[in-house]
């Protein structure tokens, strides 16, 4: 029987040389899963921005509100935070709920709904 194998694979282990192995296997599946994170952060922004296509455009008002908070003349629901008091930088420190000032809905108008029968060859 013969038993170099045996003293090859010592000589290995004394040397070092399944630490190197070990840490280029380590190395190796660090950059893998690095790459593959990668991936799927790519592919995850590539589908929120399909869903964001598909989207109609959200009708917002200069103030930032929905189109829903505004009434027919154009006047804003919402409760916002008014400042009331101010430092001396003329910063405002402290803050009560409010009526929005918005008058006027400046964003996209909405289309509207369209219906329309499928095209059939009778």
């Amino acid at each position: 029987m013969n038993w170099n194998w045996v003293w090859v694979i010592l000589i290995l282990f004394w040397t070092g040389g399944f630490a190197w192995a070990a840490d280029n296997v380590r190395t190796a599946l660090r950059h893998r899963h690095e790459r593959r994170m990668e991936l799927i952060s790519a592919e995850r922004r590539e589908r929120q921005a399909l869903e964001a296509a598909g989207k109609p455009p959200e009708p917002v008002c200069g103030c930032t509100h929905h189109l829903a908070k505004h009434d027919k003349q154009g006047r804003c629901h919402e409760r916002v935070e008014v400042p009331v008091a101010w430092d001396e930088n003329k910063k405002p420190v402290r803050y009560e709920a409010g009526q929005c000032n918005c008058q006027q809905y400046v964003g996209p108008q909405p289309l509207s709904q369209v219906y329309a029968e499928e095209l059939t060859d009778l």
